[in-house]
Order: structure tokens, then sequence, then C-alpha cells
């Protein structure tokens, strides 16, 4: 029988189970600045697959969560369009932290610190199943994309641009 790493509770996998969603686990070797793509090799799962959860905030330094493909990047333009506000940027890491209470390289939009509104891009929730942070660095859960939109709220934008 395989062994299988055991990998402690964090605030998304309490908030998952709280809800009732079911997840899978993936533990990875982390790499500093490795991104998705470090992920998706190590899983071995496509990419586009793989969504990461990017801490950004409004012109009135409002903080927000836009969840994108791992191989997209976020038009600000189109996000600030959709969302409606004049100009969205992404928050410094020491922020973006403060907000939501992960390390940067392992956020995840389940189990925040702080009440933010959540964006999905919209091609995201087309996918069968989606690897997001569980709330560690070299740590995803996969999930039915469904939840993101039916636990979290998240609302359906468009404002992905190829990497």
């Amino acid at each position: 029988m395989a062994k299988k790493e055991h990998v402690s509770e964090t605030p998304a996998t309490q908030f998952l189970r709280k809800h009732g969603v079911s997840f899978t686990e993936h533990p990875y070797d982390y790499e500093e600045h490795g991104g998705t793509s470090v992920s998706s090799r190590e899983l071995g799962v496509p990419e586009h697959h793989v969504v990461k959860t990017l801490v950004m905030q409004d012109e009135a330094a409002r903080p927000l969560i836009v969840l994108m493909h791992g191989d997209r990047k976020v038009s600000t333009k189109n996000l600030a369009r959709a969302i409606p506000c004049k100009s969205v940027e992404p928050c410094k890491p020491e922020v973006a932290q403060r907000h939501s209470g992960y390390l940067v390289g392992g956020t995840s939009p389940f189990g925040i610190r702080k009440a933010m509104p959540v964006y999905v891009e919209e091609t995201v929730l087309a996918l069968e199943k989606i690897y997001i942070n569980g709330g560690r660095r070299g740590y995803l859960v996969g999930i039915d994309p469904g939840v993101l939109t039916g636990v979290l709220g998240a609302r359906p934008v468009q404002c992905a641009l190829a990497e």
C-alpha cells in the first residue's frame, strides 16, 4: 500500500471541510519564485488547470482576490472595467500577507483572514477539476471549480491575458 504523505490542517482545509467540500491533497516540493509552472510540473497536470490566488487592491487600497489560470496574467485594465473601479494593482507581498493571513506563494482563497471580494476568470469555471493553493507553500488541493462560485461567492470576470 502506498504511503500517503500527511499534510497538516491549514485554515483553507478547515474551511473546505467545514463547508463539506470534497478535495484531493497534492503536496509537492516548493521552489522559491517557481510559480505555477513548478506545481503543474510536479503534479503532472496542465498549468492551465493550476489556479493562482492573487491579492490585489483597487484605487482606494481596498483588497480583493483574483483567481487566474496559472498560464495566464491578469489584465488589470479589463479587471478594473469589469468590477467596476478606476484601477487595480497587485498588493505588495507584505500587504497581501496581512490581508489574507497566508505567506505569498501559499495564498489560498479559502479561510482568509479578512473578508474580501473574490473574482474568478470565467474560463476557470469551465474546467473539470482545478488545483488551487491549500494554504501553504508546496500544497495544492484539487477541487471542482463550481466551489469557487458556490461556496466562495466568486464573481466571474473576463480579464485573462496570455503569458
